[in-house]
């Protein structure tokens, strides 16, 4: 079946001639999501077939490859993602949808490691995407500008995220102060301070407000401020000052 009919199967139902099949699509999806939930997106075709306790060639049957199915699980997801009404100036409403997003990528993780220039056109991702340019659609930006700024926040969410996610996994194996301890203390003997005088004073200043060497989540603040900034200085240019420079 072609994904589009796939995507929309609750408002276009399939006709099917023959016993029913055992499971639904959405059954499928949702042990799809469900397996990735745990393992990450590493996960195949077959594995999915395991969790239904199926032959591999029998989910054949319901999706015709790995590519189909990750459509269907991310649209699902985005179906049933938290959206916070629109409320207060473009700029809380962006930083909510960044938080949002953040959210529904640490409860999915697999989710950042998906990358494709193509749209999912399905009824999940279209309500996303309508829900998020609702923030951009007062700014007098052309309509391009208005999904490149969505596409630049979304972005570095999605890299944010795979950064706290690596963060977490490293606190669970050592937390950052003994590893200072241990790994400073062999620094020091080097004369470290004399030779990068640069990298010591605001590595230890950066290390000391943040309580580790790097913060994911400091950076994640820090960073979204800044793009924020760069989009509200975008709406003082004006159309055509870019090319003029």
């Amino acid at each position: 079946m072609d994904t589009i009919d796939l995507l929309w199967r609750h408002e276009v139902a399939p006709a099917r001639r023959g016993r029913p099949p055992r499971y639904t699509v959405d059954q499928v999806v949702d042990a799809a999501i469900d397996l990735a939930d745990r393992v990450g997106s590493a996960f195949s075709i077959r594995d999915v077939a395991g969790e239904l306790g199926i032959p591999v060639m029998s989910l054949y049957s319901y999706v015709q490859n790995r590519d189909q199915l990750v459509e269907l699980m991310v649209d699902d997801v985005y179906a049933g993602m938290t959206r916070a009404a629109g409320t207060g100036d473009w700029r809380n409403r962006l930083a909510t949808i960044a938080e949002e997003n953040l959210e529904l990528i640490t409860g999915h993780g697999w989710l950042a490691d998906i990358e494709s220039e193509r749209a999912i056109l399905g009824p999940g991702t279209l309500a996303k995407y309508e829900h998020e340019l609702d923030a951009l659609d007062g700014l007098p930006l052309p309509d391009p500008d208005k999904d490149a700024a969505l596409t630049v926040v979304l972005d570095f969410v999605k890299a944010s995220a795979r950064s706290m996610a690596r963060a977490r996994v490293e606190r669970e194996q050592e937390s950052p102060q003994p590893w200072w301890e241990r790994e400073g203390a062999k620094l020091a003997v080097l004369g470290i301070e004399a030779r990068f005088p640069l990298a010591s004073r605001i590595g230890a200043a950066a290390g000391e407000a943040q309580g580790a060497a790097r913060n994911a989540r400091h950076a994640y603040e820090f960073g979204l401020q800044v793009i924020l900034d760069g989009i509200a200085a975008r709406l003082t240019t004006g159309p055509g000052v870019r090319d003029k420079d």
